[in-house]
């Protein structure tokens, strides 16, 4: 029998830290984050990490065990995400995915493979090299006409998945859409259950812009710019959400004022491009914020819907 597993994604700002929490509480479950920002020690603020308070004392996994300019992706994140799942299950606990990083929560459900394998690096280095001299527009237009619907689903920013995408259409000849479709067919490795948590879209940015608002009361400049001291504006991580906007700042590029209005736009897009990935590559169950009390409410349902893999 396949080992079980419970899934809590959704966009970002929608309330997956509190549902993860209560439902860990009424499992007896730990939890795993699915997050691509909020593995790297130091940035706390600017990702929303969640706070040992918070942690109601449940353990929590894949959160503080990378340092910025240490590389993170999919195929580490599949890797540190089974060594915690082994853990998990050695206690006879229930595992929680939890996290808005769609493709890397199919990555493990599926069990798919992103080892890397041995090719020439010719285009890639072509591409990050177009990345810096011309800009992440500049590659992700290239996407865009190889494969416009996996284009409509990754930011420009991510340059990495951006130009993996685009390997992949050159070596193959495949759109990389129809190959996370054929993926999807696959058969879980796990006993699966999967919510995807959503709201009212106007809800959902006044809780977006709120947050950012309590970010910046919390300190995220000064975070940045202990960040800055130690680290090149040009890491991966120093790109993420939150953080390039705030250099920008930093560097003179425009006002702080600026800076947050550009930060909730972006984080909006985001948001709104997280729903779009969901809809197309996930088939769990959506779950109306809208239509429960609280976070415990949301997490008792899960807890009832599950019942088959909770037994």
């Amino acid at each position: 029998m396949k080992p079980p597993l419970i899934t809590i994604a959704g966009p970002t700002a929608c309330g997956k830290t509190a549902v993860s929490v209560e439902l860990a509480k009424l499992i007896g479950g730990e939890i795993i984050s699915a997050d691509s920002m909020q593995v790297y020690k130091g940035m706390d603020i600017g990702t929303a990490k969640i706070t040992q308070e918070e942690k109601q004392g449940i353990r929590h996994y894949l959160i503080d065990v990378l340092y910025p300019d240490e590389e993170f992706s999919i195929a580490v994140f599949q890797r540190l995400a089974k060594e915690a799942l082994n853990e998990i299950y050695a206690k006879n606990k229930i595992p929680i995915l939890v996290g808005g990083t769609g493709f890397y929560v199919n990555g493990l459900i599926y069990d798919n493979d992103f080892t890397p394998g041995e090719k020439d690096a010719t285009l890639r280095t072509e591409l990050e090299n177009a990345a810096r001299e011309k800009g992440s527009d500049y590659v992700h237009d290239i996407l865009k006409k190889l494969d416009p619907e996996y284009a409509l689903t990754v930011h420009p920013n991510n340059v990495k998945r951006v130009i993996r995408a685009i390997e992949y259409c050159r070596d193959t000849g495949e759109k990389f859409s129809e190959y996370n479709k054929r993926e999807r067919l696959r058969e879980p490795a796990y006993n699966v259950k999967d919510y995807i948590l959503n709201m009212e879209r106007d809800m959902l940015y006044a809780r977006i812009e709120k947050r950012i608002d309590i970010m910046l009361e919390q300190g995220l400049v000064d975070e940045v710019k202990g960040l800055m001291e130690k680290y090149d504006r040009s890491l991966v991580s120093m790109k993420g959400l939150g953080y390039k906007e705030i250099i920008g700042y930093l560097e003179g590029e425009y006002s702080l004022e600026e800076a947050v209005r550009i930060l909730k736009r972006n984080t909006r897009h985001f948001a709104r491009r997280q729903l779009t990935w969901f809809r197309h590559q996930s088939k769990g169950v959506w779950i109306d914020v809208n239509d429960h009390k609280n976070a415990e409410e949301i997490a008792a349902f899960i807890v009832k819907d599950a019942k088959e893999i909770l037994c």
